[in-house]
């Protein structure tokens, strides 16, 4: 007892006890600093393991030379050995060699292993990624894989839409399995084209491996050769070659998800495996529109949503049961009632749009495309959020892996104002489909109504970063620019946008903030003149934040009346906070259904 007694006030004396205090204030700091430069620098997530190792190994290290050295004025001197006590006795003798650094080994061990457990054992704790960046499969338990657009090799290179739709009905057959986990659509579909390495694409998706494969058409045989690779190491873990005539093409497609299943060996429950598509075309012509009008669908543009609805009627007229084309035909009539261009009735098309979803409903009730799009529709068209709430969560249930799904559910949690439920919805999209620049948007967004303006910032540079063009990122971007006070940068920012009522709404809030009344109202005369029936909300949010209020609830109403889909964010909208207080507002609020508190 004695001689531990000596060596305690050794250490005491020599300062060691306070070298491993400031080491690990060191350790900490410098694991703040790395975590968020490692992510946003896309560093792989073995680095943090490594510098935390690092960091470890270092408390044993700062023990022995605290023991050895010391640091004083003159500079890094030797240590000197303890004297004799004042009543010439002398002190017992301290451990040396072998087993003294066997002593400072085990006491810098000591004061790492609480750090060292946090991270490597203690569940969900240190192997974690910074919100909404997605966590790893090995923190999920779960296996996981990405199915890229398969290869066109047929002789006219002209089958691109029927080679993505067979990997798209793969995709979708493998996220109904329990237990894999599969990275989105988006994401996956993003390597189109690309020479990316398989353990770099592994990498990015956050997946333990890798299914690509070709499509090769010709008459009506089709080849498919789909593998399985491992994205940590690129090795081969499964290959396989499929002839079929077009007739069996949905067997194919089983065939290829239940094989990928057992190459990666999932302990599933009895008679669990991929989901049999919920309703099979009964003519592969109709099958052939179908992947055609769900190709033209991906492009985005008015004119491809234009042809996508004719291809999905096609699809429809050679087999009119055929429930996904139904929900695709619903997905696809909205968009065109959303988009300002179209010349057509929007009312008709949102008409048009519900009958398409509850017929893909009402034929197949096993399908989650189908309370997907009807739940959306309710969201932005009906505003009836029981009713969407009902069928996104069902949707849900029957394909937990669907991120749009998932968006979808969180866009109508954000709607009602439940912003925490939002952005936890929006996280975990951005995890399943990391790619996705509209679930980056949703997630910088939700933090920016709640004013957390360093975290949206993270979130929206991410989506610009995956979407440099995409207008609503711009658009909120500068938006958090303009909120955040750097009212310049704002302006600058919207007068970079290339959609004209989004740079003239910029223009007129940040040159009034800036304290140019005339040139705010020029910008907004212009963007009542020239887009009035597509910009009503844009319109009342300038000037409710230039606190002119009875004209921002006119512009309200106007925006109602028309069914803005925009509206529905309008309880959560920080340029319209000014008109929170209003009865008014509370008013508008019970006419969309929305809860007021």
């Amino acid at each position: 007892m004695e001689r531990l007694q000596q060596f305690i006030s050794e250490l005491k004396r020599r300062r060691v006890i306070r070298a491993l205090v400031v080491w690990g204030v060191v350790a900490f700091a410098a694991l703040q600093i790395y975590e968020p430069v490692m992510h946003g620098l896309h560093l792989p997530e073995w680095t943090l393991s490594f510098v935390v190792v690092f960091l470890g190994l270092g408390f044993p290290v700062t023990a022995a030379l605290a023991w050895a050295f010391d640091i004083k004025a003159s500079g890094i001197e030797r240590t000197q050995p303890a004297v004799e006590g004042s009543d010439g006795s002398s002190t017992p003798p301290r451990p040396r060699g072998a087993r003294l650094a066997l002593l400072l080994f085990g006491l810098g061990a000591a004061a790492s292993a609480p750090g060292l457990v946090y991270f490597f054992v203690w569940p969900g704790a240190g192997r974690r990624s910074v919100e909404g960046s997605g966590a790893s499969s090995a923190a999920h338990g779960l296996p996981s894989v990405a199915v890229l657009p398969f290869a066109d090799m047929s002789p006219q290179h002209d089958q691109e839409y029927f080679s993505d739709g067979i990997a798209a009905e793969i995709q979708g057959a493998l996220a109904q399995v329990d237990g894999l986990r599969v990275a989105g659509r988006t994401s996956s579909f993003s390597f189109k084209g690309k020479s990316d390495d398989l353990r770099n694409i592994g990498q990015k998706l956050n997946v333990g491996a890798v299914l690509e494969g070709s499509v090769q058409k010709a008459g009506n045989r089709v080849r498919v050769t789909a593998q399985v690779v491992n994205a940590r190491d690129g090795f081969h873990i499964w290959g396989q070659t499929f002839d079929r005539d077009l007739t069996d093409i949905f067997l194919v497609e089983d065939e290829i998800a239940r094989a990928v299943v057992e190459a990666l060996k999932l302990k599933l429950l009895p008679g669990q495996g991929p989901a049999p598509l919920a309703r099979r075309a009964t003519r592969p012509e109709a099958y052939n529109e179908y992947l055609l009008a769900r190709h033209l669908r991906r492009l985005g543009s008015l004119e491809s949503n234009r042809r996508a609805v004719m291809a999905f009627e096609r699809a429809l007229a050679l087999d009119p049961g055929y429930a996904p084309a139904w929900s695709g035909l619903a997905d696809a009539l909205f968009m065109l009632a959303d988009l300002d261009e179209y010349s057509g009735d929007m009312g008709e098309l949102e008409r048009r749009s519900l009958q398409a979803a509850d017929k893909a409903v009402a034929l197949a009730p096993d399908l989650a495309d189908g309370y997907s799009a009807r739940g959306w529709l309710r969201v932005a068209v009906k505003w009836d959020w029981p009713g969407a709430r009902s069928d996104l969560e069902h949707a849900l249930a029957l394909n937990p892996g669907d991120a749009i799904s998932q968006l979808r559910l969180g866009r109508l949690d954000g709607a009602i104002g439940s912003l925490n439920e939002a952005s936890a919805a929006a996280s975990k999209v951005a995890e399943l489909d990391p790619l996705d620049a509209d679930a980056w948007l949703d997630l910088g967004s939700y933090r920016m109504y709640t004013g957390n303006f360093v975290l949206a910032r993270q979130a929206l540079d991410r989506a610009l970063e995956i979407a440099p063009d995409q207008f609503d990122a711009v658009r909120g971007r500068a938006l958090l620019s303009l909120l955040d006070g750097h009212t310049k940068e704002a302006l600058a920012a919207f007068e970079r946008s290339t959609q004209e009522w989004t740079r003239l709404t910029g223009v007129a809030l940040a040159q009034y903030d800036l304290g140019h009344a005339r040139e705010s109202q020029e910008a907004l005369d212009q963007l009542i003149a020239r887009h009035a029936n597509e910009a009503a909300l844009q319109v009342a949010e300038v000037y409710a934040r230039r606190g002119e209020h009875d004209r921002a609830f006119e512009w309200l109403e106007r925006a109602r009346a028309q069914r803005d889909t925009g509206l529905r964010g309008v309880k959560s909208d920080p340029l319209l906070a000014p008109l929170h207080g209003d009865p008014r507002f509370s008013a508008l609020l019970r006419k969309m259904n929305l809860p007021v508190e």
